[in-house]
């Protein structure tokens, strides 16, 4: 009797072991500030060594630690949500794969063997976009993949222009007269991996993708690769002059497109997509103003609220048999208490309440960002895109928790144990990570001297786009909001700004009409013609023509084979 292995009853636990094995090697990083380097030298290329290097540090042990945690829960909830898929073993195995490659690029500093993480990742993600074997998810999937790809590509090129350097370690790089074509290409290839604009049309599209998936890749793993390179090539990186102005620019433009596109969105899953890229505009804007620290602690407590707050639209999403539509959903407090309060303590964290996590280090960075002298238009931009997290978190928790149920009579809201446990882990950690964090990483943070007015003025943003959101969402106004009445406005609110039709199809458009015209000019026509269809019909023809002038006799045939035969020899 053959054996069969159920690997997703076991993967949770198995993430939870490496998870235990790397939380004290983290909290030892940590606190003894020490980085510790092994390389083995695998080939030579002309007296240029190429190596095998492993780098054990603070900043990717503890990330390295998240993702573990992020992903036994994930694994944990996937084991209900995906209970009735006869493939979940393979899709364990595929997620098991995606936090394999995670962790590569963490540990691994070398260019050339950091692309072992950075393709596993573009390719991984790939398979599981298009899971569902639908067009919808296929087109997801080419999206993903396609823009995935430029970033290899400028990595490719940034080991190219490395070369000179005789090595590829992140460490030790230094400026060269090819300085501003590296940094260009590590940014661009940054870009593309966190869906900066104007490459921010994959990560909406890659919802197509199971929710367990999407609970993983876009809280601490995918999206977040783009950034923990950054983080990396840091020192590096912002030797170039116009590096932080650039990045500054196209962080604060991600994270209002992507607030400004979450107001009017309907689909659950995309706003949290939405979401994810405006909390990745902030990290970048952290970097741009010169604040790694503060970027990486984000990093960290937005990987866990954020995994939380997929799990909780999964659990939503799973009761409502897979309907992503808010106006479907409503009034889940009575019946799923648990998932109400988790859910609202991971909106909490998200828009920067006091004394949660995402408040340490989003507040942090706002109140920073006030501090130093900086440009006054992107200081603006910055404290508006708070205001715009705290009116779509609002508009999202009206519509599910608050808001009147416009489910079916018969669909059955339960909350089962493995959906409660991973969202009670994470809850805690949502909780607990922020304050926990800034009393061990080793920050060099400057006394600030602030006025009370500047102090409070994020908690003053987020307020005020609370009440907005309760106010539009709640009273019986005589008139639609502004976004809904301007229809170009609503149309371009949903379409990312027309960054869709922009960036991926635009660009698809004219190639898609060079081929089809090559298909019907060539390929059906001229090819069909003098090629072995045409010269088979045309043989054929003949044949009969000639049938046609003799009599049919078995002579015949044994003639008109035989002048064949010579003919076919003759050109041979």
């Amino acid at each position: 009797m053959p054996v069969t292995f159920n690997i997703h009853k076991k993967a949770s636990m198995l993430m939870w072991m490496l998870f235990m094995l790397m939380a004290p090697l983290s909290i030892y990083m940590l606190l003894s500030t020490k980085t510790t380097l092994i390389e083995w030298v695998l080939f030579n290329i002309s007296s240029t060594p190429t190596m095998m290097t492993v780098i054990i540090d603070p900043v990717g042990t503890l990330f390295s630690s998240t993702v573990l945690l992020i992903s036994a829960n994930v694994l944990q909830f996937s084991t209900v949500y995906m209970s009735h898929d006869k493939f979940i073993d393979r899709f364990t195995v595929l997620v098991l794969l995606f936090v394999l490659s995670m962790n590569m690029l963490i540990f691994f500093p070398h260019l050339i063997i950091l692309l072992l993480g950075w393709d596993g990742l573009g390719l991984v993600s790939f398979i599981l976009v298009i899971y569902y074997q639908n067009p919808k998810s296929l087109g997801a999937g080419m999206i993903t993949a396609l823009t995935n790809r430029i970033g290899d590509v400028m990595l490719l090129l940034s080991i190219a222009w490395t070369l000179n350097q005789g090595q590829w370690n992140i460490v030790h790089m230094w400026e060269t007269s090819s300085l501003t074509w590296q940094t260009a290409a590590i940014l661009l290839a940054a870009m593309t991996k966190s869906a900066q604009m104007p490459f921010s049309s994959w990560l909406p599209a890659a919802m197509a993708a199971p929710t367990p998936v999407s609970a993983l890749v876009h809280s601490s793993t995918l999206v977040t690769a783009g950034v923990f390179l950054l983080i990396r090539f840091y020192p590096f990186l912002s030797s170039t002059t116009w590096f932080n102005q650039l990045l500054l620019l196209v962080a604060v433009s991600t994270t209002t497109m992507a607030g400004l596109s979450a107001m009017t969105e309907c689909d659950m899953k995309k706003i949290i997509a939405l979401s994810t890229l405006s909390q990745l505009g902030m990290m970048m804007a952290a970097m741009g103003l010169g604040m790694v620290n503060l970027a990486y602690f984000h990093m960290i407590t937005h990987a866990l609220f954020k995994a939380l707050l997929f799990i909780c639209a999964g659990t939503l999403i799973h009761s409502h048999t897979h309907s992503q539509d808010l106006r479907w959903m409503g009034n889940i407090t009575a019946q799923m208490p648990t998932t109400t309060s988790c859910f609202i303590l991971a909106n909490m964290a998200l828009c920067g309440a006091p004394f949660m996590s995402g408040f340490y280090s989003k507040d942090m960075i706002v109140e920073t960002s006030i501090f130093y002298l900086n440009n006054f238009v992107m200081l603006i931009i910055i404290l508006f895109t708070v205001t715009l997290t705290s009116f779509y978190t609002m508009r999202f928790s009206l519509a599910t928790i608050w808001g009147p149920s416009n489910c079916g009579p018969f669909i059955h809201l339960e909350e089962s144990l493995p959906l409660i446990t991973p969202m009670l882990a994470l809850s805690s950690m949502s909780i607990v990570s922020g304050s926990a964090l800034i009393w061990v990483m080793p920050m060099n943070q400057e006394p600030m001297t602030m006025t009370m007015t500047m102090k409070n003025m994020p908690m003053i943003m987020m307020m005020l786009g609370l009440l907005v959101a309760w106010y539009m969402n709640t009273q019986q106004m005589k008139n639609a909001p502004v976004m809904m009445q301007t229809p170009m406005m609503h149309h371009a609110s949903c379409l990312m700004w027309f960054l869709v039709p922009l960036s991926s199809q635009f660009t698809m458009k004219m190639p898609m009409l060079i081929s089809h015209n090559y298909l019907k000019s060539l390929d059906q026509s001229w090819l069909e013609l003098v090629g072995g269809q045409g010269m088979a019909k045309s043989s054929f023809s003949a044949s009969n023509s000639m049938m046609d002038m003799f009599n049919t006799k078995p002579v015949n045939y044994l003639m008109m084979s035989s002048i064949l035969m010579v003919l076919a020899l003759t050109l041979l």
